[in-house]
This record gives structure tokens, sequence and C-alpha cells, in this order.
């Protein structure tokens, strides 16, 4: 596969932050990497506002146009989001295919949707992206052949055809919605089955999947690329005590994730906020794991899920600098690949529910079996033994908040 040669264009405010720019920065040319192209240049601006016809200045559109011609670059991405008028004009001057950093999250989803409803999901937010967009489309529309940021919906018919993509948005939306609902169903009956669930989230690229293989002992997708999983997927897990509960791998969060696709990625994120747990896995060695954990804690907030009991799992410990302070509590400091620490996090997760859940002391005749197998299923018990003198089985441990079981506390 030929790697397609990228130029970044990108444009520094007075009031912004300078890390937080360089950082990205950084990200946009690991999202260019994972789209399979290779950033030969980064060409800043420094400007009061954003040029409201052409995003950067003209006399720096001239030192633009020369390096493209001598890298020979093939594909212009811009750090921020661009308008019609400024995709057309920036497609005029400088004579190859340009793109920002929205479309190119969208084309990483495009080739990285794997089930039916991922693949809906990322054709809708390209659709609704693209549609405001599309007279800014016109000569670069011409010029596509293959590439990056040209993945998705067939182009010519986004050029011609306005109604298509209407036509194309609702049936989509239909189709989602009807996915959605079979999703609700399914989540019904697990919460009507007392089934206990856990979601993994964070940052793209932290380790969650590697982590969730490491403790349902499957198969998920694990690369070293941002975003490698896209779709949820949940498999059963069983901590120390014997408790069992249901785990979810969740898609990557970054920071300016485009508003189309947070719309359209809705669903698959609502596994974390009808989760009863969740374990925000972050990647210990980023320097830039501060503004991570906030890009984390504002989508938890948006998806009304930041008040769900959590754990923090700083990963990748054997990259991490000597005097590393974590800033959340509570928290657990790993490698996913020692398999030492994936059993201390097992343990670490129970002690975390316990300080959570309801103590209870149950005495059980020897015919309860039934409900002596349910509290070692869906509680976490601590102690059991046999009173032979007054012939019943004594039951200590902890159980959910609003458990079925609770009813047997209170006869």
């Amino acid at each position: 596969m030929t790697v397609e040669k990228i130029l970044v264009i990108a444009v520094m405010r007075p009031r912004q932050n300078e890390e937080r720019f360089q950082s990205s920065l950084e990200e946009l040319i690991s999202l260019s990497q994972t789209a399979g192209g290779a950033v030969q240049k980064i060409m800043v601006q420094k400007r009061d506002r954003i040029h409201p016809a052409n995003y950067i200045g003209t006399g720096k559109m001239e030192e633009i146009k020369q390096e493209i011609e001598e890298l020979d670059i093939e594909l212009v991405i811009s750090n921020d989001e661009l308008s019609s008028g400024q995709l057309r004009n920036l497609g005029n001057e400088f004579g190859v295919r340009i793109i920002d950093r929205s479309q190119l999250i969208l084309d990483i989803f495009a080739q990285r949707a794997r089930t039916k409803e991922g693949k809906l999901q990322v054709e809708l937010a390209q659709l609704e992206y693209m549609l405001p967009r599309l007279r800014g489309q016109g000569a670069s529309m011409s010029r596509l052949g293959a590439g990056i940021g040209t993945r998705g919906p067939g182009e010519t018919k986004l050029e011609t055809d306005q109604r298509h993509i209407r036509r194309r948005i609702y049936d989509i939306k239909r189709r989602l919605s009807s996915v959605a609902q079979q999703r609700e169903q399914y989540r019904k009956r697990r919460k009507a089955n007392e089934v206990f669930q856990i979601a993994v989230v964070g940052y793209t690229n932290a380790g969650k999947s590697t982590l969730f293989n490491r403790l349902t002992d499957s198969e998920s997708m694990v690369e070293d690329k941002l975003f490698a999983t896209l779709d949820p997927l949940t498999r059963q897990i069983k901590l120390p005590s014997g408790f069992q509960s249901l785990l979810t791998d969740t898609v990557g969060f970054i920071q300016d994730l485009p508003t189309s696709l947070i719309a359209a990625f809705k669903s698959t994120l609502e596994e974390v906020s009808e989760a009863d747990f969740l374990l925000h896995v972050v990647d210990g060695s980023n320097p830039d794991l501060e503004q991570h954990q906030h890009t984390v804690r504002i989508l938890l907030e948006e998806l009304h899920a930041d008040t769900i009991p959590m754990l923090t799992i700083y990963n990748k410990k054997d990259l991490m600098e000597k005097d590393f302070i974590p800033s959340n509590h509570p928290y657990f400091i790993m490698s996913a690949y020692e398999d030492g620490d994936v059993d201390l996090l097992q343990t670490k997760i129970e002690e975390s529910l316990i300080k959570e859940w309801k103590y209870y002391k149950l005495e059980l005749r020897p015919d309860e079996g039934k409900i002596m197998t349910r509290l070692e299923l869906e509680t976490i018990v601590k102690d059991k033994y046999f009173n032979e003198e007054k012939n019943y089985y004594i039951v200590k441990g902890y159980m959910q908040k609003n458990h079925a079981l609770e009813s047997l506390l209170e006869e």
C-alpha cells in the first residue's frame, strides 16, 4: 500500500494554550499515520483569528504552495474544521486534495467500522458532515480517485445530488433507530436479569482492548493505532470471589471529536451510560495524559455517565516516569501485559465495588441452594460456613444497593 505524503496546516490563535495546541498537532500526525499517510511537514501560522475565506493568510499560502511542489505533497490536512468556502479556495490554490481534522477522523472510522451498525453510523456522520460543504468540494471532487478522506459514500453522487444525500440520511437514521431499539431491548433484558455491567472507557490507544482481552480471555482487535476498536464488544467476566459481570469494551475518546460523530456514535456509547461501574484506562506514559483524562471526563458528562462509580487504571507502567503521581482516585497502576497485575486488578475491582455496596449476613437452610448460587454469582461473598448445631449456612458478603436479593435482608 502506498503511503500518501501529507502536509499539515494549522493556525494558532493568541489565547490558545501552547501545550494543548502542540498535543493536537501530534495527535493529527498519529491520526494521519493511522489513516495510512505520512506527514512530511507542518506549517503553522500565528494569527489573531482564522481567515474567513482562506483559513490562513495569503503570504503563508504562497509558502505552502512551494512546499507542496518541493515535497511532492498529495494531501493537505487542516488542524481545524474548514467551511465549504475555505475548502474550495484552498483546493483551488494548492491544486491538491485538502481535508480537515474532522474528515480525517471520519475516514479512519470508515476504515475501522466492522459491524453493519458501525458502518451505517460512520456513513451517517460523513454525509451529515459533507452536506453543508458540498459547494466547496467541486474541484477536489473531480480529482478524487482514492486515498485518505475519500472512503465511504460515493463521491460523484454527493457532488450532483443533495436530495440523494438527504434521502440517504433519512434512511440510515431510520435503520439505526431500529438497531437502537433492539439494543435497548437487550439492555432491558440484562437489567431485568440483574446482570452487573462494567464498561471500559478511556482515551484512544490507552490500552483498553488489550486489558479487555486479558480480563475476558477473548480476542478483540488490538493494534497500536488510534480507534482500533469501534464497535462495542461485551463478554462475561468472573472476579476472584466468583462474582460474575459483563464487561464492555468501547470506542476510544478523543479531543475535538467531530460533532456529527458524537451524535452518530451515541447509541454505541450508550453502553457507557448504562454501566454500573467504569474502568477508566489511561496511558500513564503519555505526556499529555492530563488532557486525555479531561477529555474523557467531559465526554462522560455529555453522556450523563459522570456519576457512575469509577476506577482509574494507569496502564503501561513499564514506560512511566519513576515519580509518577496519579491525579484520579481511586486508581490502580499496572501493565496489561503482566499476569500478576491483571490478577491484582481483579481484586482491586472487587475492593472498589465493596466500598459502594451494602454488607449483608444471611442464614440459609440447606434446601435454599438456588439462593446460595445466586449469592455466589451476583454478590461478592467474603465468608460462607455451615452451622451444624442450628443446621443452616451463614453467608457474609456485599451486594449492590437495590439488588433483587436485598429483600432477603429485610426479612
